[in-house]
């Protein structure tokens, strides 16, 4: 199993395998890679548990799918096997909340220099982003 890295609130390394789309962890990394445990009643985190209405399609024999997880918990993914990256979304309630208030959530990047800079420093000021993508 290859390692890939899963960045959701934080960045996070798991033992994972990909597969068709699917990012198959076995049963005891999902709580790793997304806070979540596949237990009879859903997908339980604490006391707090989501039904699942097809269980088996998120079970590949003693692995879970960490695609079909966070899609039954309404947290849209993008996978890109080449690189075993995958970017989970916030919640429902999460986006909309961010897309209500109109404030970027805080984000380093580099800079040409590979100085790293957070989004908050430049609160109140005008900055362009500009992000491309080769594909």
């Amino acid at each position: 199993m290859a390692r890939v890295t899963i960045v959701d609130d934080e960045r996070i390394d798991v033992a994972a395998e990909i597969v068709d789309g699917r990012v198959l962890v076995p049963r005891d990394g999902l709580a790793d890679a997304l806070g979540w445990t596949l237990k009879p009643e859903g997908l339980c985190r604490d006391d707090v548990c989501v039904p699942v209405r097809d269980r088996d399609a998120l079970v590949a024999g003693e692995r879970v799918d960490v695609v079909g997880a966070a899609a039954a918990l309404g947290r849209p993914t993008v996978v890109d096997a080449d690189l075993g990256i995958v970017a989970v979304a916030l919640d429902r309630e999460r986006r909309a909340t961010a897309l209500q208030s109109l404030v970027a959530p805080d984000v380093t990047l580099l800079d040409l220099d590979g100085e790293p800079h957070a989004l908050s420093q430049w609160r109140g000021q005008k900055r362009l982003l500009h992000a491309f993508s080769s594909w």
